[in-house]
């Protein structure tokens, strides 16, 4: 069984809107609440609230007098609440997450429908009172629907994430093909090598091109009254700036992993340490403006859905300090340096090519130590490890979605 989220715009009616609206802060009011009854529980008990303590209090509520608007919610709407609040312990629990914090009207807002969800039309139409709404169906849902999450952009835009179940499953994952490396940087985006040739992708900067604008935008938003009608419409400006910024970022990240997995069965990368890095205040906004962590995500699912493979290698391997002809390595090598020559067999590197190549061969001396790899890529020797011991790790698969200039939240 594989499944896929694809996600969709919604265009509400005014009345759909309201009913949003309502369950929006049902939702949030019900984590929120959920929330503090798992603290409080806790330090009186020691023990927390399970998905079905926590539902076991909607009766209850649903029957005061001062919540009883929490019965004109989707009843479901709030059982996933619970169950996700009960997988965001976990996560903390289980060192994946932050520990759970409570939730503004100001920020994204979104709930989750568990099942009867329906594709009509042109339309989704949903449980309770919501009804069918107005949807851009940009691809066929022809899989089986298990869950669909609506959200609200701080733009003001209604989306779907619908997830979909199919019975086949992806093909199975092998190596034998072209083998890619790509070294991630910040002012060329990334430098690649797939056994023949260097290419070098540059870096858009997608922010640097919207700053006046955007600069522009939060001067005017800054200068409303807090509070008031002007201040939200000119906060609302400001986020859509924002999603612009992150839609052709994302759109290049797409383009540009479409292109890579087209052309190689195995890529390999380096395993970032992105939040490490963020904080040089120095490189902080160019390296977030890069997207290095999304434009791996993008290479992880897709490679999985072509039957390919991802290798990370370790963030420590010297690949710009090691000579890719001999294998000597130097010692220093500083930021500005962007060329060297090998004191051991003379040749001249360009430091960002040399790691690509650099990068390719101990991705491929990884498959072949691990007993994955099936032929030994383009008849190449496999060098000895230099460095600290590097590691293979496989990203987990992540669910595409839509590119278009609409579809991201920011």
């Amino acid at each position: 069984m594989k499944r896929q989220a694809i996600k969709i715009r919604l265009y509400p009616t005014d009345e759909q809107v309201q009913v949003l609206a309502q369950q929006f802060g049902c939702a949030r009011w019900w984590w929120n609440y959920g929330l503090n009854q798992c603290i409080e529980t806790y330090k009186s008990t020691g023990k927390g609230l399970s998905q079905s303590g926590l539902n076991s209090l909607l009766p209850g509520l649903k029957k005061d007098k001062e919540t009883e608007w929490l019965g004109e919610c989707y009843s479901q709407v709030l059982q996933s609440v619970s169950l996700n609040l009960s997988r965001a312990y976990q996560n903390f629990f289980e060192g994946r997450a932050k520990y759970p914090k409570f939730k503004s009207r100001h920020h994204r807002q979104s709930i989750q429908y568990p099942q009867k969800v329906k594709q009509v039309d042109e339309t989704l139409k949903f449980p309770g009172k919501l009804g069918s709404v107005k949807a851009k169906i940009h691809r066929p849902l022809d899989g089986t629907i298990k869950t669909v999450t609506v959200s609200k952009c701080p733009s003001g835009k209604y989306y779907a994430s619908v997830l979909m179940e199919y019975e086949d499953d992806y093909p199975s994952s092998n190596t034998d093909g072209k083998a890619i490396g790509i070294d991630l940087r910040v002012k060329d985006f990334a430098i690649t090598y797939d056994g023949e040739k260097v290419s070098k992708y540059s870096h858009p900067k997608h922010l640097a091109k919207y700053e006046k604008k955007l600069a522009k935008k939060q001067r005017i938003a800054a200068r409303k009254v807090k509070g008031s009608n002007r201040r939200r419409k000119a906060t609302r400006i400001v986020a859509r700036v924002y999603e612009q910024v992150s839609n052709v970022r994302q759109d290049y990240l797409h383009k540009l992993s479409r292109k890579i997995v087209d052309n190689n069965q195995v890529v390999v990368v380096e395993n970032l340490n992105v939040k490490g890095m963020v904080r040089n205040h120095k490189l902080a906004k160019a390296i977030s403006d890069t997207g290095w962590g999304t434009f791996i995500n993008f290479l992880s699912y897709k490679l999985e859905r072509s039957g390919g493979k991802l290798v990370e290698i370790n963030r420590w391997f010297p690949s710009s300090k090691l000579c890719s002809n001999c294998h000597y390595q130097i010692n220093e090598l500083p930021l500005d340096v962007r060329t060297w020559i090998c004191p051991s067999c003379g040749t001249h590197h360009d430091r960002d090519g040399n790691a690509a190549i650099n990068i390719r061969a101990e991705g491929i001396r990884m498959l072949f130590s691990s007993g994955t790899g099936e032929a030994n890529a383009n008849g190449e020797e496999v060098r000895p490890i230099r460095g600290r011991k590097p590691k293979m790790r496989h990203s987990s698969v992540k669910l595409e979605a839509h590119t278009a200039p609409s579809a991201q939240c920011g």
